[in-house]
This record gives structure tokens, C-alpha cells and sequence, in this order.
């Protein structure tokens, strides 16, 4: 089990219904990010990486998000950066919203989208 961090149009991550990230938009951000790839070992267009952590972070587009579990700073960060561009927010499973660092109580925003 792990803690799950989502990219979200909706207002709370696992609602069923509300604002999506389509897999169309999705693959047309991540083809033009040259920080991010297709994960060769998972084939699949919802299969990603994020190439310029250390590890090869995974990130899974699925039923209108994208998301990964137990991200660390670097990750969040760029989680972020990619929310950003998809008119989207970055909430983890509990529901609070993040802005820029993870760990600075002062970045962390509940209840508005970023």
C-alpha cells in the first residue's frame, strides 16, 4: 500500500464525476515534456516516467488523472509543474492541495485550485 498524489481537475481526487484530464490531453503534454517518457518495461499509452529523477519515477494516467505513489519532493515538484500546464491541481489521497514545496506548511493550500 502506499499514499497516493494525483494530478486533478475535480474538486476531490476520487469523485466520479467532475472535470477530467483525457488521455488525448494527457499524451499530447507528456509527447512535449522532454522530462517525462513512456515507460518501455509497462507498455501502454498510460504508462509514464518522469526521466529527470534519479529513479525513472512512475506516473499512471487512468480514469482522468494522473497520478503516483509516494512521491518525494523532486516528484511533487514536477507533478506541480505538469498540473499547471493541464489546468489542473496536485492533491494527495487525503485531499490537501499542493503548491510548490511539499514540506513548507505555507505551500500547501486547501480547498482552491492552484
Amino acid at each position: 500500500m502506499g499514499y497516493d498524489f494525483h494530478i486533478t481537475r475535480r474538486e476531490f481526487w476520487a469523485d466520479e464525476h467532475g472535470p477530467a484530464i483525457s488521455l488525448a490531453e494527457w499524451l499530447d503534454y507528456a509527447s512535449g515534456d522532454s522530462e517525462i517518457e513512456p515507460d518501455h518495461e509497462n507498455p501502454g499509452s498510460e504508462n509514464w516516467l518522469v526521466v529527470s529523477h534519479a529513479e525513472k519515477w512512475p506516473l499512471w494516467w487512468e480514469l482522468g488523472e494522473v497520478y503516483t505513489k509516494n512521491p518525494d519532493p523532486a516528484v511533487i515538484r514536477k507533478m506541480i509543474s505538469i498540473a499547471r500546464a493541464l489546468d489542473a491541481r496536485v492533491q494527495d489521497d487525503d485531499g490537501e492541495i499542493h503548491s510548490e514545496d511539499p514540506f513548507d506548511p505555507a505551500d500547501a493550500v486547501r480547498g482552491r485550485s492552484i
